[in-house]
């Protein structure tokens, strides 16, 4: 057993920790756990602990059903909610999924993840990531459409008079006690509409942080009697909840973005990485933006991307280059700015590094960046101008990822085929319902 295993060990004995949550995430990225008690934790270290894993929609078939989940001891937490009730005491660790033969499973999202981890160490990098997560509080109501941000506020809004402001810091004092560290956090641009902006860290660690975010944000708003969504556009009104996402590669301790006589202090290794983003953006897009409802933001979002496009502090663009420290080398990052708040962070993020790799193995070369104001553009005069478009709805984004042989390889046959089934599903049933538009609209023809 080693060190990390003594450790918790020790620390559950010492704290007198009475249950352990076991976390992992299905492919479109639902939390899942396992509670476990503490007396089984050695066993669980050493075996594992089995599941069904044809109850986990898209993880296996009924004749292969049992499956494992490992946990990680470098991801035990103490969970701070229960300081109150001591009986109740819990803490919570991340899994890997694997076969009864021990072999990681190929649907595991985490695993598909650590694969392009373990391609770009292979290559010399470590890839680091700093999400800004988007979402909304709403008040409870007992009609889900009867929806009602929890206040009025605005932009950097100081408010004084409801409950965000306490809300943000309780949220960021239970994630900094979960070892996840903040950085910033704010009243964003729409009535009831929040962001918080976590610290870069590497790229598995970080999307462990933010389906613990996702966790933290809905137990404390609940505990506030509000409600916290991620749903990446709810309403027609407001801007959609974007997760804007900066990513850099490191070589040991140099920022391989970095470049001091470039103009805007980028590297080759970065061009090339933005380049591999933007010309594999729409075969990515459904699994960056993975439900119906992400293309609303997308297409009637302010500030959401809609053409593959590059700039420098161009927040219309999909890949911005940030300004505010050109010379200071380990700030050299570039954000991706049409991920939402909603997707599966480990795929997703798996899909934008192995993107980003592709670009610096096969030499992409970068084109000029955007300096208009994207947004304002026609798709003529988008297109006229080299710009492509990335697509407009789920059902677009679907048959870009369905002929894509390199989107394929990334997620594995079975997670690539499931998904797909998944989303054309979704799609389907979002196309058979008849909205009230259409009975306002055509119910008189």
């Amino acid at each position: 057993m080693n060190s990390q295993h003594e450790f918790v060990l020790r620390t559950v004995e010492e704290r007198d920790i009475r249950f352990i949550r076991l976390w992992f995430t299905d492919i479109l990225g639902a939390l899942k756990s396992v509670v476990m008690s503490p007396s089984e934790l050695e066993s669980a270290f050493e075996e594992g602990v089995g599941f069904d894993g044809s109850s986990v929609e898209g993880f296996s078939r009924i004749s292969e059903s049992d499956t494992i989940a490992l946990p990680d001891p470098s991801t035990f937490q103490i969970m701070p909610f229960d300081r109150d009730e001591p009986e109740l005491q819990s803490a919570r660790m991340f899994c890997d999924i694997a076969q009864p033969d021990g072999q990681p499973s190929m649907v595991d999202p985490r695993h598909i993840l650590r694969r392009q981890v373990t391609a770009a160490a292979n290559e010399g990098f470590t890839c680091m990531a700093s999400p800004e997560i988007e979402f909304y509080l709403l008040q409870q109501r007992p009609e889900e459409e009867d929806l009602l941000p929890t206040d009025n506020g605005g932009y950097f809004d100081q408010a004084t008079q409801d409950a965000a402001p306490r809300f943000r810091r309780q949220a960021m004092l239970y994630l900094e006690e979960l070892g996840i560290a903040t950085e910033f956090s704010h009243h964003e641009t729409a009535p009831g509409q929040q962001e918080i902006d976590l610290r870069h860290a590497d790229v598995i660690t970080m999307a462990d942080s933010i389906m613990t975010f996702r966790y933290v944000i809905k137990k404390v708003a609940a505990d506030l009697g509000v409600r916290g969504t991620f749903m990446p556009k709810p309403f027609e009104e407001y801007s959609g909840s974007g997760m804007h996402t900066h990513l850099s590669l490191f070589e040991g301790e140099s920022n391989a973005f970095h470049d001091p006589d470039d103009e805007f202090s980028l590297s080759t290794t970065a061009k090339q990485f933005i380049a591999g983003i933007l010309e594999h953006a729409n075969e990515m897009s459904a699994v960056t933006n993975q439900w119906v409802n992400s293309y609303k933001r997308l297409m009637f979002g302010s500030e959401a991307p809609g053409s593959a496009t590059w700039g420098v502090s161009n927040r219309s663009a999909l890949v911005r280059v940030p300004t505010y420290r050109l010379t200071k080398e380990e700030s050299r990052r570039v954000e991706i700015r049409s991920v939402d708040s909603a997707m599966n962070p480990y795929l997703g993020y798996a899909v934008l590094l192995a993107a980003g790799l592709k670009g610096i193995r096969e030499g992409y070369e970068l084109g000029d960046p955007a300096e208009d104001d994207v947004h304002q553009l026609t798709r003529r005069e988008r297109r006229a101008m080299g710009y492509k478009d990335l697509p407009m709805s789920l059902d677009q984004a679907l048959r870009h990822l369905e002929k894509s042989d390199f989107m394929a390889e990334v997620m594995g046959e079975h997670v690539f085929e499931f998904f797909l089934r998944s989303k054309w599903d979704e799609w389907h049933a979002y196309q058979r319902q008849i909205t009230s538009f259409e009975l306002r609209h055509n119910l008189n023809y």
